[in-house]
C-alpha cells in the first residue's frame, strides 16, 4: 500500500474513532425535539466535513495543506463536542453552555488563524497578525463565557465580548491583515478573504444577538437560542472551511 493510499485510509478511521461513546444517550430523541434534531444533523455534517477536508489535503499544493488541516481540525473538534452537547440536551433539556464554550475556545482561535495561514501562503506576514487575532478571540470568548455562566454581570460580559470582536474586525478589515490582503493577495485569495471576513462580521453577529436576547432582554427561549447557535456553527465552521478549500484548490490548480 502506498503512503498516499495509507493516508486516505487512515483519515476516515481517525475521524470515526473520535466519536465518543456518549452517542448512546439515556433518552431517545423525540420527533418533535427540533433542538435535538438540529444537534444530530449538525454533528453528522461536521463529521462529513472533517473527512472531506482531510482527504482534500492530498489534492492541494504543499503551502495550502496546513489551511485545510486546520479546517478539518475545526470541524473534528466541533463534531466531538456536538456529540456531547446533543446528549446533554436530549437527556436533560438543559443548555450545554460549558461544552459549547469549550468548543469555541478551541475552534474559534483556529478559525482566526486561518486568516494568517491563507495570507502566509501567498506572501510574508508578521507574527503580530497571528497574536492579535488570537488575543482578540480569547477576550471575546472569555468575556462571553463569564457572563453566560454567571461569574460576572451579564452586561459586563457582553461588553467585554463585544470589545474583543471589534478588535478582530478592525484587524481583518483595517489592520495589517486587511492591508496585506488588499495589497499583495491574488484575486482568488482576495475574494476568499473578503467572504471569510464577512462571515466573521455577519455570521458571528448571531452569537451576541443570541446572548443579548437570551440573557439580557429576555426575549428568546433556550430552545430558540440553541437552534440559532447550531445553525450559526454551520455557517461559521463548515462554510468557512469550504471557502478555504475552494481557494486552496483554485490556487493549486492554477500553478
Amino acid at each position: 500500500m502506498s503512503i498516499k493510499s495509507a493516508i486516505r485510509f487512515a483519515i476516515p478511521t481517525v475521524v470515526l474513532s473520535s466519536i465518543p461513546a456518549v452517542a448512546m444517550a439515556e433518552a431517545n430523541l423525540q420527533s418533535d425535539d427540533f433542538v435535538g434534531i438540529s444537534f444530530w444533523l449538525i454533528s453528522m455534517a461536521l463529521v462529513a466535513s472533517t473527512a472531506f477536508f482531510f482527504l482534500e489535503t492530498q489534492r492541494v499544493s504543499a503551502k495550502w495543506k496546513t489551511s485545510l488541516v486546520v479546517s478539518g481540525l475545526v470541524t473534528l473538534i466541533a463534531a466531538v463536542h456536538y456529540f456531547y452537547m446533543r446528549d446533554v440536551w436530549v437527556s436533560t433539556g438543559d443548555t450545554p453552555t460549558v461544552y459549547r464554550y469549550i468548543d469555541w475556545l478551541i475552534t474559534v482561535p483556529l478559525l482566526m488563524i486561518e486568516f494568517y495561514l491563507i495570507l502566509r501562503a501567498i506572501t510574508a506576514v508578521s507574527g503580530g497578525v497571528f497574536w492579535r487575532l488570537t488575543i482578540g478571540t480569547l477576550v471575546m470568548l472569555i468575556g462571553g463565557y463569564l457572563g453566560e455562566a454567571g461569574y460576572i454581570n451579564v452586561t459586563v460580559g457582553f461588553i467585554v465580548g463585544m470589545a474583543g470582536w471589534a478588535y478582530i474586525l478592525y484587524e481583518i478589515f483595517a489592520g495589517e491583515a486587511g492591508k496585506v490582503a488588499a495589497g499583495e493577495a491574488p484575486a482568488s485569495v482576495q475574494s476568499a478573504y473578503s467572504t471569510m471576513r464577512w462571515i466573521v462580521t455577519i455570521g458571528w453577529a448571531i452569537y451576541p444577538l443570541g446572548y443579548f436576547f437570551g440573557y439580557m432582554a429576555g426575549g428568546a427561549s433556550m430552545e430558540s437560542l440553541n437552534i440559532i447557535y447550531n445553525l450559526a456553527d454551520v455557517l461559521n465552521k463548515i462554510a468557512f472551511g469550504v471557502i478555504i478549500w475552494n481557494v486552496a484548490v483554485t490556487e493549486s490548480e492554477a500553478k
